[in-house]
């Protein structure tokens, strides 16, 4: 299990960390399909893992996020 540490960011900077992990994201999931398309077996793990990952954060600091 990963170490906690506790940060303490403002809603704007909490919406400035989601827009650039989407921006992230879309970036993992490209590399993705060229991983696929060029059949390597090593980056879509990799490229997949990591957009796992990121959707995971993403889910969580969209729920700190006001409306």
């Amino acid at each position: 299990m990963a170490d906690t540490i506790t940060v303490t960011l403002s809603s704007d900077e909490i919406e400035m960390l989601v827009d650039a992990l989407e921006v992230d994201l879309e970036g993992y999931v490209e590399a993705a399909k060229e991983a696929r398309m060029q059949n390597n077996r090593e980056d879509i793990v990799t490229f997949t893992e990591a957009s796992t990952r990121i959707q995971t954060l993403l889910a969580r600091l969209q729920d700190l996020v006001e409306d």
